[in-house]
């Protein structure tokens, strides 16, 4: 009998306690738009401010080893129409993005030394503080390695994960002045040969994301193929792949929460040589533009003319044009759904995306809002 009271009272003890327990909310996956103002004025008004919790603005140049505002008129004014997204999103952050394809061209220099670095990062914060701002992205293409025109030395690998520590010893201070927190983020590519001129394990420890840009795959040529695939095909040779992208970036010491899994809004397109889309390789004759995703899905999709695929193993569409030969490779709401589904389930910090005026018509980050608020 005393048994029995001993075990009813501990059951509804218990039963009292799990009434009591709220588990810890998840956290909400973050959505980040790029945002192109080296065109001139952005059309802010029309950015789903909603469905976003980060807008990196793309881009500020590099002068003189200072970061620079390469179109004052229209940057300024843009920080300020950005900005005032804020009064539809509170929690929106803006933050500056350096470099870029065509805007990398100096980094080396301007991060080669202990002064230059520091030179740079305060010019950088000073952006910042100007047009009250909430952080810094670098898109660095590339160190210790060849994108478009830039300069580059073996320095490079120690010197980038130094150029966050300075970004972030200058942040600090104006959280101090402030009260603000800051963030420090960059856009790395996913393809393998990063990590020999890197050291992400310890660069990690500055930054608060890394945008790992899970896209152009396949670019100029001489072979086609999927440039946003969230798998591999297992059809190409030494494929990359997001996942790959992404464990990749894990075995080099980056903590899962800090990953951002990149989605192209836009496509890329190319004439085969063959008039079989899958026979491979996928050998080009010429390269050709590829075009928004509400071009895509508005004009392409519609035609008759194009035949979509779905790469089930790769969870990639494509598009076929036999007459033209034209191979089309982009992101559609199926593999935005899928590479929203991997986020959750690898528990990534989110997802980021290149660029947000490909697709003005949102078709693809309102899918990303709808899997992301399940």
């Amino acid at each position: 009998m005393v048994r029995l009271f001993c075990f009813v009272s501990f059951v509804s003890c218990s039963l009292v306690l799990l009434a009591g327990f709220v588990p810890a909310p998840k956290t909400k996956p973050i959505v980040l738009a790029y945002v192109g103002g080296f065109r001139g004025l952005v059309n802010a008004e029309t950015i789903a401010a909603e469905k976003l919790t980060h807008i990196n603005y793309a881009f500020v140049d590099i002068k003189n080893n200072r970061a620079w505002l390469h179109n004052l008129a229209t940057d300024s004014t843009n920080f300020r129409n950005l900005n005032a997204l804020k009064r539809r999103n509170p929690d929106l952050k803006i933050l500056i993005s350096i470099g870029g394809w065509a805007w990398s061209e100096h980094f080396s220099d301007a991060v080669l030394s202990d002064t230059a670095r520091t030179a740079f990062a305060a010019s950088a914060v000073d952006i910042v503080r100007q047009y009250q701002l909430d952080g810094i992205d670098i898109d660095w293409e590339y160190p210790g390695m060849k994108g478009e025109d830039n300069v580059f030395r073996p320095e490079d690998k120690a010197n980038f994960t130094l150029l966050f520590k300075a970004l972030r010893d200058q942040l600090n201070g104006l959280k101090q002045q402030t009260g603000k927190e800051y963030l420090v983020t960059t856009a790395l590519p996913g393809f393998p040969e990063i990590f020999t001129h890197t050291d992400m394990a310890q660069a990690q420890q500055y930054l608060d994301y890394i945008n790992v840009m899970s896209y152009d795959f396949f670019t100029g040529g001489p072979l086609a193929g999927h440039h946003t695939n969230l798998y591999e095909s297992g059809k190409v040779d030494n494929e990359q792949s997001g996942d790959r992208a992404i464990t990749l970036y894990k075995q080099a010491g980056v903590p899962t929460s800090k990953l951002v899994l990149g989605i192209a809004f836009y496509g890329r397109a190319w004439q085969l040589k063959t008039d079989d889309p899958d026979a491979f390789p996928r050998t080009i004759a010429t390269v050709e533009r590829g075009g928004g995703y509400s071009f895509i899905k508005d004009s392409l999709l519609t035609n008759p003319a194009y035949k979509r695929h779905w790469d089930k193993r790769a969870k990639a569409p494509y598009l076929y044009n036999a007459d033209l030969k034209r191979f089309v490779s982009y992101d559609d709401e199926k593999s935005v759904r899928a590479k929203c589904q991997y986020v959750k389930k690898q528990e990534l910090a989110g997802v980021m995306f290149w660029e947000y005026f490909s697709d003005p018509k949102t078709y693809l980050l309102s899918e990303i809002d709808r899997n992301f608020q399940r």
